[in-house]
């Protein structure tokens, strides 16, 4: 969430940037609701000095057998004058909040023009694209055909966007999720954390999934008690500083987590219904960064350093995009896309992005540190998928068909699988 001051200040600049990404900042409503809260903070802090004022003059004139009545009523008015400036005081907060919560975060500037996809700018490419022999078959095919997928019993479970996974399918998912793991605590440094699936309205605003998308959320409760269901782990990581100091000493801290994700994929219009792009639920394994706002541009390279490094270890071509300003998400100011080769559709799609926040999500979760002056400050935050068990599947799956329709595996997942070569008919192979 903005600083409303500092919107203020950057007026026409706060205009330009979110223009951008497609948002027509209202910078009067803005001002016009600041100044109006400030007006009566200012005012009730006179009236409430006043009052103290007039309760002493009402028992002093009491004490000297004074007629009061006067003094009382006065007194009466300005406690109801208070009580109304407190209530608008009330209503302004809730306007002004309402505001800030429903403004983007502020496009970083290297970010290019656009808004969608087509105008991700290309930062590299690592690997070479396999070449096949023969006409390459996706992956919903692939796995449907050795047995290691079934989307139609799923769909008879569930409904569309849901996938069983069996045998070597399913000890591929636990696999991967193991190798993912391994690699970002024992290389990276990160701490792998078992955290909540379920979590609070608050929570999900601290880090901009509400109020814009909660159409997009899966929600349950029990009686009056109203969940989330965590889309990415970025959720419940995040927030485990909400409302908290850290000491700079303990700064950067790194987390990580494998858990379910839970999308309704609302606005999608049959995007990728088929196979494992685009589900109600998957699972990935997530990685967060809090830092020093000053350290974060560093803590973002590092981060997509070590989601590529998923990537590198399993020989999966891909390449990096920077996505264009009005393709970022919500709290994003710089968002780059690691997008994986898919031989059955001949282009590159998206496996993880990593996110720069700056101090956006600090602010709505209320995540401090201190500055070199002692006062508290906000920090920065930074998350990246490292990686998608599903879409990872995908890629793996049809980058090492094979033409007798075995899949080869890479050799790094041998340890976690015990074997290298998935049959034809779904068996093994050492």
């Amino acid at each position: 969430m903005h600083d409303a001051r500092t919107l203020m200040d950057l007026g026409a600049e706060a205009v330009r940037r979110l223009a951008r990404r497609g948002y027509s900042l209202d910078l009067a409503a803005l001002e016009s609701l600041h100044t109006r809260r400030n007006e009566n903070i200012r005012l009730a802090d006179e009236l409430r000095a006043e009052s103290k004022r007039m309760a002493s003059e009402v028992q002093q004139a009491a004490k000297r057998g004074e007629d009061i009545s006067q003094l009382k009523e006065r007194a009466r008015q300005l406690k109801e004058r208070i009580r109304e400036i407190d209530s608008d005081q009330e209503r302004v907060e809730g306007e002004l909040r309402d505001l800030l919560l429903g403004i983007p975060n502020l496009p970083d500037d290297r970010a290019p023009d656009g808004d969608s996809e087509e105008f991700a700018v290309e930062v590299r490419r690592v690997g070479t694209p396999p070449a096949f022999s023969f006409e390459p078959k996706d992956h919903v095919d692939l796995g449907e055909a050795t047995g290691i997928f079934d989307f139609g019993r799923a769909t008879k479970l569930s409904g569309p966007r849901f996938a069983v996974s069996r045998g070597a399918g399913a000890a591929l998912e636990r696999a991967l999720a193991a190798f993912f793991l391994d690699l970002h605590t024992r290389r990276h440094g990160y701490v792998e954390h078992s955290v909540p699936f379920l979590v609070t309205r608050k929570t999900m605003t601290g880090t901009g999934q509400l109020p814009k998308f909660e159409e997009d959320l899966f929600k349950t409760g029990v009686a009056d008690r109203e969940l989330f269901l965590i889309p990415t782990a970025e959720v419940p990581l995040t927030n485990l500083y909400a409302d908290e100091i850290i000491p700079p000493a303990q700064l950067p801290i790194a987390l990580t987590a494998h858990t379910p994700c839970f999308r309704s994929e609302a606005g999608s219009y049959g995007r990728d219904t088929r196979g494992l792009i685009r589900q109600h639920q998957f699972s990935k394994v997530e990685l967060v960064r809090i830092c020093d706002p000053e350290d974060a541009d560093a803590e973002l390279e590092q981060m997509i350093a070590h989601a590529e490094a998923c990537l590198k270890e399993l020989g999966l071509a891909y390449r990096v995009v920077t996505l264009a300003a009005g393709d970022t998400g919500f709290a994003a100011k710089l968002t780059y896309d690691l997008e994986v080769w898919l031989p059955s559709q001949a282009t590159y799609r998206e496996i993880s992005s990593v996110s720069h926040f700056g101090t956006f999500q600090a602010r709505r979760a209320n995540i401090r540190t201190r500055g070199t002056d002692g006062k508290p400050k906000p920090v920065a935050t930074l998350n990246g998928s490292g990686l998608p068990i599903g879409r990872t599947l995908a890629a793996l799956i049809e980058q090492g068909q094979r033409e007798d329709g075995s899949i080869m595996l890479p050799e790094p997942l041998v340890p976690y699988l015990g074997f290298r070569l998935i049959a034809a008919d779904g068996t093994p192979v050492v």
